[in-house]
């Protein structure tokens, strides 16, 4: 009769390793899953969606640097990206009183009619990626990422 060796447990760095090489295949593969459907459906882009996302959240305008401090990408591409929403009438610039270099981005009501129905589908497409978890593992998700995010000081 042989025995066979117990296995060595695998170092704690090498689960957590794992688990984030995980979470980074199920976000890039939602995210490509997303930007093709935006694509191909309505003929837009993410990052334009994500501007859009930020000015209906912050009906009273965001500055430019706010909203490219906010979305964590260069004030040159927000500058292309709301020059073209102000192009099609969705969004409009503001100067901001007493700051000459300074303007507001906001979305115009067009902007928001138009914003309000692509996050409805948005959502919908997001309930389908993810339809195969139940609300209950959904929230149990979000609380042990919440746990993650407040464990490495981010709360």
């Amino acid at each position: 009769m042989s025995t066979q060796p117990t296995p060595t447990p695998e170092p704690t760095s090498k689960t957590r390793l794992r688990l984030w090489l995980k979470l980074l295949d199920l976000t890039s593969g939602i995210e490509a899953e997303l930007r093709r459907k935006l694509r191909y459906a309505h003929d837009t882009t993410l990052p334009r969606f994500d501007v859009m996302a930020a000015l209906s959240r912050h009906p009273e305008g965001l500055k430019m640097s706010e909203l490219s401090g906010y979305l964590k990408v260069s004030n040159g591409n927000i500058t292309g990206i709301v020059d073209r929403l102000t192009e099609e009438g969705l969004a409009l610039r503001v100067a901001v009183p007493r700051d000459k270099r300074a303007q507001f981005a906001r979305l115009t009501p067009k902007g928001h009619q138009a914003f309000a129905a692509l996050a409805a589908e948005h959502e919908a497409w997001i309930d389908d990626i993810l339809g195969g978890l139940s609300v209950s593992d959904a929230q149990a998700m979000m609380q042990l990422l919440d746990s993650a995010k407040t464990a490495k000081g981010d709360a």
